[in-house]
């Protein structure tokens, strides 16, 4: 039995599309912080029973509010998606303890997706990127959303979430790198991340980041991963949220971010955001002293934390690939449910592993989640 142990997120409860199939196990996910005390466990269904109807799910689920949430990822060797598993083949464990899986369905979501693309990068590695841009459009499905952005000292945000193909192609086709590279966005337009409703870029820190400051890295990529996380926050729960992420990992750190990988990473989880992290091919082909081969890394990180990947770009084509993989895997992952039971609520972080009875399959998924995160309201 092979498992892989990746990142687990948990809070925004989300929905299929459309209703189960007849005869199939589907629920409706959705989730919300654990509480101390658990709620009674969701009935499973009988042999030969059909699964309940939709507003059955509904109500179930309005009354198991502690519902963690885990969409995973099932592969072969070969790295192809594996998609006829039953719930039955499933086995979680939080804090080394196996929970039941409440809830399970492996019905295709819409995309939300934000395109965070860096504004700072190597001209090479820049012409590659912006000749791959349109490519976006060819793994996105009429029910994929998107939203345009791009990140250097500050967050440069798009026209906002569309599924309109025509509007994005024009958006991609207008979106020029390193054209606006450290200019400060107009204040009205996006006033950035922010932490409790106050400014994470502080007028300081845009000063400081008009300097040159030579030798020194000067991007802020974990204030862009947290803005983004912040755009996503709002999107209806029956979406999967998605970043994808281009860049070479280089990171300003504190001098440049006004939040912390970790702070940006928590961002993350709450709201259940997967990263899909695109190295850009300088840092591939210098990966022994890049960023992006460090353990460090935020490409790798934000990517392994939250249950995404990371891929490694060599030239145009592989981009456009990369795209269309990393869609489709995005908008195909199982989703399993359940409700803690066994381990100690007063514990900060709880780990996740999951499991599966054949043989030779690698799972993705998220590594854990954070007891004290705050559900925050959402559209359904």
């Amino acid at each position: 039995m092979v498992l892989l142990l990746a990142p687990l997120s948990y809070v925004a409860a989300q929905n299929p599309v459309k209703p189960p199939k007849p005869n199939q196990d589907s629920p409706q996910p959705a989730a919300t912080q654990p509480a101390p005390t658990p709620t009674p466990q969701a009935p499973a269904n009988r042999p030969g029973e059909n699964p309940p109807r939709m507003s059955e799910m509904q109500a179930r689920i309005t009354v198991n509010s502690n519902l963690v949430i885990l969409p995973v990822t099932v592969k072969d060797k070969s790295g192809e998606l594996v998609p006829d598993l039953r719930r039955d083949e499933f086995r979680v464990f939080e804090d080394n303890i196996e929970q039941h899986v409440d809830m399970f369905t492996s019905e295709a979501f819409p995309l939300s997706m934000v395109v965070l693309i860096d504004n700072d990068l190597k001209d090479k590695d820049a012409e590659k990127v912006q000749a791959s841009l349109m490519a976006i459009l060819g793994g996105m499905s009429t029910e994929d959303e998107a939203f345009i952005c791009r990140f250097d000292q500050f967050f440069h945000p798009g026209k906002g979430f569309t599924n309109d193909q025509d509007k994005l192609s024009k958006e991609l086709k207008r979106t020029k790198l390193d054209t606006e590279a450290d200019v400060a966005p107009p204040s009205p337009a996006f006033d950035g991340p922010s932490i409790n409703n106050h400014s994470a870029t502080s007028d300081a820190a845009i000063d400081k980041g008009l300097r040159e400051i030579k030798g020194q890295p000067t991007k802020a990529l974990d204030d862009a991963v947290f803005a983004a996380a912040q755009l996503l926050h709002d999107r209806p729960r029956s979406r999967r949220r998605v970043v994808l992420l281009i860049s070479d990992g280089v990171n300003g750190g504190r001098k440049f971010n006004k939040v912390t990988t970790e702070d940006a990473i928590k961002a993350l989880l709450a709201d259940n955001i997967s990263v899909y992290s695109i190295a850009v091919p300088t840092a591939f082909l210098e990966r022994k002293i890049s960023p992006v081969d460090k353990e460090r890394s935020p490409l790798i990180r934000y990517a392994n934390h939250t249950g995404g990947e990371i891929y490694y770009a060599t030239d145009e084509r592989s981009f456009e690939q990369f795209y269309s993989r990393l869609t489709e895997q995005a908008r195909n992952q199982y989703t399993l449910a359940y409700i803690p039971r066994g381990t100690d609520r007063n514990v900060d972080y709880h780990t996740i592993e999951v499991r599966v009875k054949r043989e030779g399959l690698n799972i993705k998924t998220r590594d854990g989640y954070y007891a004290d995160m705050v559900p925050r309201g959402q559209k359904p």
